[in-house]
């Protein structure tokens, strides 16, 4: 990462809410990589998609894009991931809280940046 980067993560994180901000979305970018790392791999476009799904290109624009107000159903992540050749798993994952030598690990790293 560069130290321009890093300089600005600093300087984002020391304002209230925003690295709580960032981690929220964490997990929805991690996904939306899943998926359009699944569709690069299966070489389809949009459109090559949207018709084996029975929607359209702009639909499957909106799923793969990190638009706050497009939440799809699992019906349809299940049709999306079929199109490309895979399955979707959804699991609920136990979240494990941080004791207080982690989160001062955390801030350390953060200050060092």
């Amino acid at each position: 990462m560069s130290s321009a980067l890093q300089r600005f993560k600093r300087q984002a994180f020391a304002r209230p809410g925003v690295k709580a901000a960032y981690e929220a979305l964490d997990e929805e970018f991690a996904f939306l990589d899943q998926v359009l790392n699944a569709r690069a791999k299966s070489g389809l476009t949009q459109a090559q998609v949207a018709k084996r799904v029975g929607t359209t290109q702009s639909a499957i624009a909106r799923l793969e894009s990190a638009a706050p107000k497009h939440s799809p159903s699992i019906a349809t992540l299940q049709r999306y991931a079929k199109a490309l050749g895979y399955r979707l798993e959804v699991r609920l994952v136990k979240q494990r809280r941080p004791t207080r030598r982690t989160a001062g690990r955390a801030a350390r790293a953060l200050r060092a940046g």
